[in-house]
């Protein structure tokens, strides 16, 4: 499994862009269920980024159930991932008609997400 490079120059933290794109490739099924993703070391090694940084992204990633890990048999793809993108897309769409008939504006509508999403 090949991880994509990161932006140093980006203002999003390293976990953040090492996490969104794991969960969206994830996702997209570019990474498939039962994938085995390296392990922190090697991949902090290889993305030349502090072991607590790739730490935090897979913990993250357990948690919104992207991954599983197994001991030490290391961290999986998670299966419940399959889907996860229509899922979204359905989500998105069912807010936007919520946030409509409430009569929010786009920026009030996103701010909402923003709030939420922190």
């Amino acid at each position: 499994m090949h991880v994509h490079p990161l932006d140093p120059d980006s203002p999003v933290a390293p976990y953040e862009q090492l996490r969104a794109q794991l969960a969206t490739r994830a996702a997209s099924g570019d990474l498939a269920a039962g994938t085995r993703l390296p392990t922190v070391r090697a991949l902090a090694a290889e993305l030349v980024l502090a072991v607590n940084t790739v730490a935090r992204a897979y913990r993250e990633l357990e948690a919104d159930g992207v991954v599983v890990t197994e001991g030490r048999r290391g961290t999986f793809v998670a299966a419940s991932t399959a889907g996860r993108s229509t899922d979204a897309a359905e989500s998105a769409a069912a807010y936007v008609a919520t946030a409509r008939r409430l009569g929010l504006t786009l920026p009030e509508a996103t701010r909402l997400v923003e709030s939420a999403w922190a």
